[in-house]
């Protein structure tokens, strides 16, 4: 989503600031504001040139667009069987989410809630804010060679955009609260969107007990970014079949990516 931007925040060199004697600096703005705004829309209609099934599948996303070489050539991709794992004492996470999830999308993708500026966690001395969390089914991640009905991807990034995704895998059992609320006003067409009246918390999508795997991988949606920290759960929550099968009828198809070779990552725990 594209950020508001306040023109006064804007600062120029000195040899464009000569140059804006010539041009009002509103009308400069206006320009490179008109010019953000069509960029960004171009990347909207570009991100859903996807899909996972047929010629736009996760098979031919290289091919859809220039930007999506990634997906074929990374050598860091995601999602991956998580195993052989290597010890390192992984320290825990520190954990700062208050209830923000303030809308919910159905981007013909997933279904996504959007989150309020606020909710964080800590890692390496790090800081990174929460974004949104969004749903596939079946899980993307394996564990050791074990697929998982749904997965939950819990998406942050650090003020340099540097980004953090925890994963959580869910089996089928008692009811999840953080998904009744959500799926109570799911939007069941693509490109829709509905306004939670009741905050969400993410943190009812988090295990009790907060061990984690991590490993170095990519976003598992075009354009298969790479650099990006993954921390899987090594517990999973449950949600109700009833639950899950809402969801993939919304869906109306698996939105999983295939596994990706580990070539020459660790998992650490």
């Amino acid at each position: 989503m594209l950020e508001s931007i306040n023109p006064d925040s804007i600062s120029f060199p000195p040899r464009v600031l000569i140059g804006l004697t010539m041009m009002s600096r509103s009308l400069f703005l206006g320009l490179f504001l008109a010019t953000i705004s069509l960029a960004h829309a171009e990347g909207h209609h570009e991100a859903h040139h996807w899909g996972y099934v047929g010629q736009e599948g996760p098979e031919h996303w290289a091919e859809l667009d220039p930007s999506f070489d990634l997906c074929k050539r990374g050598k860091n991709q995601s999602p991956i069987d998580l195993k052989n794992f290597v010890d390192a004492r992984l320290p825990p996470v520190g954990l700062h989410y208050q209830a923000g999830g303030y809308e919910e999308i159905n981007n013909g993708h997933t279904i996504q809630v959007d989150y309020d500026h606020g909710s964080t966690i800590t890692l390496d001395g790090r800081e990174y804010e929460l974004k949104q969390f969004h749903f596939h089914t079946p899980s993307e991640n394996h564990i050791q060679g074990k697929e998982f009905p749904m997965e939950a991807h819990l998406v942050h990034a650090d003020q340099a955009g540097n980004l953090l995704v925890i994963a959580v895998m869910i089996e089928e059992g008692p009811e999840n609260p953080v998904l009744a609320a959500a799926w109570s006003v799911m939007p069941e067409q693509p490109e829709t969107m509905v306004h939670l009246s009741n905050k969400i918390s993410a943190e009812g999508l988090l295990p009790a007990d907060r061990d984690y795997y991590r490993f170095e991988g990519s976003l598992t949606t075009p354009p298969c970014s790479e650099g990006v920290i993954w921390l899987v759960m090594k517990h999973p929550i449950t949600a109700s079949a009833a639950q899950i099968r809402r969801f993939a009828q919304v869906m109306g198809h698996p939105n999983n990516r295939p596994i990706q070779p580990l070539n020459a990552r660790l998992v650490i725990e």
